[in-house]
């Protein structure tokens, strides 16, 4: 199953699904993405901290080199990372990302977060005074977003973009940028909605994609009692109506939201399973019900990046 094509302000098209790599381990994430290519998915979202490019390009050279698809066929996406905001950082980090994934171009570069970490040692440089926060570096993503439009301009990817900026923040790239940002990836499920900041990127007719579309219940400092999306029981109740798993009524509800789910898993069942949302339709009641779930239910803090000047989560939205 393909999923439909959403347009973006450049003129491009992004599949409307894709798979997520966060969190999936090197071992497991070429087969994860080979089983999501044979399955209909053609949009893959990478990242350079997430530290498997090169096995997420292992398995699109597999498929490329086996007929399933071709370059064209695939949109790839890559981030980059805090420590690397310098603008003279920005285009060798990304033809890093291009090496691991063994590829020409990318089809999407995000400035993975606001926050400017500290240049030339690890992704997230620890303070000695301070288990937690990370040692932080004052450049300013205005300059950072310079040096992504002439990698743009260059080709070396077709479109850029931002990830979990505020509206404030989005105004303040807006403000200055010869090339407009097509897309902002941000945590996205039922108990953290975004209506707000979805409805302010769709006004400035930036894309929206949802990261942790399912809550990420694998994330590593979930505690035991915290509510898991996928068992909440008026979710359940909506499957068992349309027959569906309580993932793809989530995905579902995303897509009718206007925004494009990426959710990560390394389970074949569960990879061909979630993109098959495109057969049916949840009612407007149903959405209404699905809209009350919200509870600013937040996920990915980045709290090593809390106090940092452009920390994108002290703005309402």
């Amino acid at each position: 199953m393909a999923a439909p094509s959403v347009k973006l302000n450049n003129g491009r098209e992004i599949p409307a699904f894709g798979l997520g790599t966060w969190k999936s381990k090197p071992g497991e994430v070429t087969q994860a993405v080979k089983d999501a290519i044979d399955a209909g998915y053609r949009h893959i979202d990478c990242a350079y901290y997430y530290e498997n490019e090169t096995e997420v390009g292992a398995a699109i050279k597999d498929k490329i080199a086996s007929g399933v698809v071709k370059r064209e066929d695939l949109f790839i996406t890559s981030k980059l990372w805090s420590t690397f905001l310098k603008p003279d950082l920005v285009e060798v980090t990304l033809k890093t990302s291009l090496k691991n994934l063994g590829l020409e171009y990318l089809d999407l570069y995000l400035i993975h977060w606001p926050c400017a970490l500290k240049e030339g040692g690890a992704l997230l440089p620890k303070r000695p005074d301070d288990p937690v926060l990370s040692i932080f570096s004052n450049v300013d993503y205005i300059d950072t977003w310079k040096a992504m439009e002439v990698v743009a301009k260059k080709g070396l990817t077709k479109s850029i973009g931002v990830s979990n900026f505020s509206k404030r923040q989005l105004e303040r790239v807006l403000e200055s940028a010869t090339i407009k940002p097509v897309n902002n990836q941000i945590e996205c499920h039922p108990y953290l909605n975004q209506k707000k900041l979805i409805a302010f990127c769709k006004s400035k007719n930036i894309a929206v994609t949802a990261y942790s579309p399912l809550g990420s219940p694998d994330r590593p400092w979930a505690k035991p009692d915290d509510p898991v999306l996928t068992e909440d029981p008026k979710i359940k109740e909506l499957a068992a109506k349309y027959k569906k798993s309580s993932a793809q009524i989530i995905l579902r509800y995303l897509y009718q939201n206007g925004v494009i789910p990426i959710p990560k898993s390394v389970t074949k069942s569960r990879i061909q399973e979630n993109i098959k949302i495109f057969d049916f339709e949840l009612s407007a009641q149903d959405v209404a019900v699905m809209d009350t779930f919200d509870c600013n239910g937040r996920v990915c803090w980045f709290v090593e990046a809390v106090g940092h000047p452009h920390y994108p989560f002290n703005d309402e939205y």
